[in-house]
C-alpha cells in the first residue's frame, strides 16, 4: 500500500494553514514551550547529537519543514542539508532561516516516496513526520535506501489521556489524518528497512527511534 493522494493532499493543506504555528513550537525563547512540549526538544537534541557524531555529514531531513532542526546541524558543520517537505509554506520559512548557509542547503517540495533525491546520506531525520503517514513501511524502506549511517525518527503512541484529543483535533477539526505506533512495530519497521541496530526510547506520548547501520544495538 502507498500513501493515497487524498491523504497526501490533506496533510499538505494542514501544514499550509498551520506552518507558522508549527514553526513556533520550537521557539526556545519561550520557556512555556519547553515545559509543555519537552519531547520536541528531546528529539531535536538527539538529532543534533547524532549528526554531530559524523564529520561534516550529509543530512536528509524528511518533512523538515521550516528548518528549525537543520539550523543547528548546519551550524555544527554539516556539509549538506536537504529538507524535503510537502508544504511550500514551510519551505519558505526554511529558505529564510537557512539562507546564510548558501549552497549547503537544498529545499525540495514533494512527496518523499516519489521525489527524486540525490543520495545517499550519512544521517536521515524524520521528526514529527510519521504522525501523518498512512504506510510507514514504505517510508522506512526508502529511508533505509537513502541512509548509509544513522536514522533518527519520532513516532506518536496511543494514550488514553491524549489519544482521543489528538484524534478529535487533527482528524475531525482539521481534516488531517493521524497515526499511532507500538515499540514492537517500530523495531520491525526499521529491521525490515535494512537497519542492523534499532534503539527505541519511550516518552510520555511517543517514541524516539535511533536506527543505524554502524553502531552497536542497544534496544529499550
Amino acid at each position: 500500500m502507498t500513501t493515497s493522494p487524498d491523504t497526501t493532499g490533506r496533510v499538505r493543506e494542514h501544514f499550509r494553514k498551520k506552518a507558522f504555528s508549527f514553526d513556533h513550537l520550537y521557539d526556545e525563547e519561550h520557556a512555556l514551550q519547553r515545559l509543555l512540549r519537552p519531547g520536541l526538544f528531546d528529539r531535536r537534541e538527539l538529532a543534533v547529537g547524532v549528526a554531530g557524531s559524523y564529520e561534516s555529514p550529509s543530512v536528509l531531513d524528511v518533512g523538515g519543514g521550516s528548518g528549525r532542526i537543520g539550523e543547528p546541524i548546519l551550524e555544527q558543520g554539516a556539509s549538506r542539508y536537504v529538507d524535503v517537505d510537502l508544504s511550500s509554506t514551510m519551505l519558505d520559512l526554511a529558505r529564510d532561516r537557512l539562507a546564510r548557509f548558501g549552497d549547503k542547503v537544498e529545499l525540495v517540495q514533494g512527496d518523499f516516496l516519489t521525489t527524486e533525491l540525490n543520495g545517499p546520506f550519512d544521517v536521515v531525520l524524520a521528526l514529527g513526520y510519521f504522525d501523518y503517514i498512512e504506510d510507514a513501511a514504505a517510508h522506512t524502506r526508502r529511508i533505509g535506501e537513502l541512509c548509509t549511517g544513522s536514522a533518527v525518527a519520532s513516532f506518536p503512541r496511543w494514550t488514553w489521556t491524549k489519544g482521543p484529543i489528538r484524534k478529535l483535533r487533527y482528524e475531525v477539526i482539521n481534516n488531517c489524518p493521524i497515526f499511532d505506533y507500538t515499540a514492537e512495530g517500530l523495531h520491525r519497521l526499521f529491521a525490515d528497512a535494512g537497519f542492523t541496530s534499532v534503539e527505541v526510547r519511550r516518552g510520555k506520548a511517543g517514541y524516539l527511534v535511533r536506527a543505524g547501520k554502524n553502531f552497536p544495538q542497544n534496544s529499550a
